[in-house]
C-alpha cells in the first residue's frame, strides 16, 4: 500500500486513531477505526442474517470460514480482544476490511451470492487481519499466535489463510485511493445524535471530533 498521506486526509486519519505510536496501545480506549470496523461488521451480519437462514439451498454459501454455530463472542468484543493482543496498527484494521469487501465482492461461477453472516464473520476478520499484518507490518506475529487469540487451531488458521489468499488471487495492494475510500466509509458508520454527541449503530456513544475533519 502506499504510504504517503496528504494533508486533505490526514486529520480523517487522525480521527480514526491511524496516526498514533502503537507501540503501546492504550488500555481503556479504542481507535475509532476499531469500534467503527466493528459497527460497520454488525450492520452488515443484520442485513445478510435473515435472507441467510431462510434460504432453502445453502449449499452455495458454506465455505471453509463458515462455522457450523456463531461463536458466542460477539463481533464487538471479538474485534477489539484481536486488536489488544494482535500487536498490528489500526491500519491493518481498515487493509482487513478491504480484504473482506474484496472477498465478497469476488466473483462466482454460481448465482449465489457471498454474505457475511454470524457463522463466517469471526473468521474472515482473523484471516484478514492476519494477511493485512503480513503485507503491512515490518515485524508480525506468526500464525500459530494469531490462531490463539482468534481461537482456531493453528491448522486451521493455515487452512483459512491459503484459501483467502487464492480467492483474492493474491491481490493484496491497496492504493491510497482504495485505503482513504475505505476510511470514508468506516466514518460514515457514525450517525450524529447533536452537535456535540455522535453514536454508532451499535448504540455506542463517543464524542464528536467532525471539526476537525
Amino acid at each position: 500500500m502506499e504510504t504517503s498521506i496528504n494533508s486533505t486526509n490526514s486529520s480523517l486519519f487522525q480521527w480514526l486513531g491511524l496516526i498514533e505510536d502503537y507501540d503501546q496501545p492504550s488500555t481503556t480506549t479504542l481507535p475509532r477505526a476499531i469500534t467503527l470496523l466493528s459497527s460497520f461488521l454488525v450492520k452488515m451480519i443484520q442485513k445478510n442474517e435473515k435472507p441467510f437462514h431462510t434460504r432453502h439451498n445453502k449449499e452455495g454459501e458454506i465455505t471453509v470460514f463458515h462455522g457450523s454455530r456463531a461463536p458466542s463472542m460477539t463481533i464487538h468484543r471479538y474485534t477489539e480482544r484481536v486488536y489488544r493482543y494482535a500487536h498490528c496498527s489500526p491500519v491493518c484494521f481498515v487493509a482487513a476490511f478491504a480484504y473482506i469487501l474484496r472477498y465478497l465482492e469476488r466473483p462466482v461461477a454460481t448465482s449465489m451470492t457471498h454474505r457475511l453472516p454470524s457463522l463466517n464473520v469471526h473468521r474472515l476478520l482473523i484471516t484478514s487481519l492476519l494477511v493485512a499484518a503480513k503485507f503491512l507490518e515490518r515485524k508480525c506475529s506468526n500464525n500459530a499466535y494469531y490462531a490463539k487469540i482468534g481461537g482456531v487451531s493453528t491448522e486451521e488458521m493455515n487452512r483459512l489463510e491459503r484459501t483467502f489468499l487464492f480467492d483474492l488471487d493474491f491481490r493484496l495492494n491497496i492504493t491510497t485511493e482504495v485505503f482513504e475510500r475505505h476510511c470514508h466509509m468506516l466514518r460514515r458508520e457514525m450517525v450524529p445524535c447533536d452537535s456535540r454527541k455522535l453514536i454508532t449503530v451499535l448504540g455506542e456513544v463517543v464524542t464528536c471530533s467532525c471539526q476537525a475533519i
